[in-house]
């Protein structure tokens, strides 16, 4: 096996591997949409679908929600209970979650169980009704950046107030304190619970004064005293919960595991490239490139778009390696996987700056394998390596011209080739045409080449 065909190997392997990624990940999500299909043709008809929000409001949990509405509305469903107990997350896919939710031709119940902070507030408000659980809460909407930080741009927290104050008035709330627990400077006077809001402070209603400001309809303690409340008793219940596509895909675009994703894809792929003769950290990189595709895709960060530029990237980078391009292949491979990383991440600034510590960790383990473990790769057992020294008893065509005049011993019979002992050196040497036998004397005559010609030493001589 020569060396072009051990780099094709080495890449094709790779490949092939993450082809079958790609090909069961396409099967999970057949399996998925089958597994809904079925789900919606065995319905028993008019139902109460209980979905759960207990999570961050991300990415993720938007595609759950799209998927569990949308189940309901092939269900025909009577009625939607969402159980809310979360601190909120990110803004805009509360919107989109918001708008989800009051554009829906079901029904929909927020029942609080715990809490119902920010972006959960906002979700909850776009409900047709709420009804809280005793020692629940809701409010605390001021927008915070990601370390917590109370952002304080007119832009952005106009925008909010916005967004809370209109979902307030869809169901007839008082939209001051929507706007109360969102906005630091707003003010409002809540004689009714005792409470005067004034400047410098967020809202936050319990279960007993959400009720007696209007914000909250009813107070329960379970989910079957909430369909009894709504006069849903004797409906069958549906709990939509997240597959395990799903909860694989939260795992899969926490941002540590999506940088540590990275850095293996970036260091593996590299190691393949630069390092030859492995093949381990090309499938590991590639099989990790695939499971950061397969989140952000599972969790709708992504389309499918994300998944043809990493295919399209890992193809370019190949090509890079058997097609004289003067670095053009590479440099479009890489950019199509920059691309697509980019696109998988829930913004652009949280791309670049996964990307950037990945590709800066991912370039100092590199280093290090490549001072490390060169030339001990897993493929180079594949490739002919022994030489021929003069260690070894083997001479170079230019050392031979100088056995010109020196003596030996014949080791085997010349008939008329065979092999003498000249100094310390066997060599392969001929007559003139005449049979000399072993342990004769001769004498080097001739060099040229690889041909050393002697002729045998008589005693006269």
């Amino acid at each position: 096996m020569n060396k072009r065909s051990i780099r094709v190997l080495r890449i094709a392997l790779p490949l092939l591997l993450a082809a079958a990624l790609l090909l069961s990940f396409g099967s999970v999500i057949g399996a998925s949409q089958a597994d809904k299909d079925e789900g919606v043709d065995s319905s028993p008809g008019p139902a109460v679908y209980v979905v759960p929000v207990k999570q961050k409001v991300d990415q993720g949990m938007q595609s759950f929600l799209e998927r569990a509405f949308r189940e309901a509305g092939e269900a025909r469903a009577e009625h939607i209970i969402l159980v809310l107990n979360t601190l909120g997350g990110r803004v805009d896919n509360a919107s989109e979650i918001g708008e989800l939710i009051r554009t829906s031709p079901i029904p929909s119940t927020a029942f609080i169980e715990g809490k119902a902070v920010s972006a959960g507030t906002y979700i909850a408000l776009n409900a047709n009704n709420i009804v809280m659980q005793k020692g629940s809460s809701m409010g605390s909407a001021a927008v915070v950046n990601g370390a917590g930080e109370l952002i304080e741009d007119p832009k952005t927290v106009s925008f909010w107030v916005s967004q809370m104050t209109e979902a307030a008035k869809l169901n007839g709330r008082n939209p001051d304190i929507a706007a109360a627990m969102v906005d630091v400077n707003a003010v409002v006077s809540l004689p009714e619970i005792g409470v005067e809001k004034g400047k410098g402070d967020i809202l936050s209603l319990s279960a007993s004064e959400a009720e007696q400001v209007g914000y909250s309809d009813h107070t329960a303690n379970s989910v079957d005293e909430v369909m009894a409340w709504l006069k849903l008793e004797g409906r069958t219940q549906i709990q939509v919960e997240p597959s395990i596509a799903e909860q694989v895909a939260k795992f899969l675009v926490n941002p540590i595991v999506a940088t540590v994703l990275l850095i293996l894809g970036i260091a593996g792929v590299a190691i393949e490239l630069f390092v030859p003769g492995f093949g381990a950290p090309g499938i590991v990189g590639l099989l990790s490139f695939g499971l950061f595709f397969f989140g952000s895709y599972i969790s709708g960060l992504a389309g499918m778009e994300t998944v043809v530029l990493f295919v399209v990237g890992v193809l370019l980078l190949a090509l890079e390696l058997f097609v004289p391009s003067f670095g053009i292949l590479g440099i479009l491979g890489g950019g199509a996987l920059i691309t697509g990383i980019i696109l998988a991440a829930p913004t652009p600034q949280s791309g670049f700056l996964t990307l950037g510590v990945a590709f800066a960790v991912a370039v100092v383990i590199v280093v290090l394998f490549a001072r490390t473990n060169k030339g001990r790769g897993i493929w180079n057992k594949f490739i002919l390596r022994e030489s021929l020294t003069t260690e070894e008893g083997y001479l170079s065509a230019d050392v031979k011209t100088s056995l010109i005049g020196l003596e030996g011993i014949t080791v085997t019979p010349l008939r008329p080739a065979g092999t003498a002992l000249i100094g310390d050196n066997r060599v392969d040497v001929v007559t003139g045409g005449e049979f000399i036998p072993a342990k004769s004397r001769v004498k080097v005559v001739k060099a040229e080449g690889t041909w050393v010609v002697v002729k045998e030493i008589r005693s006269d001589e």
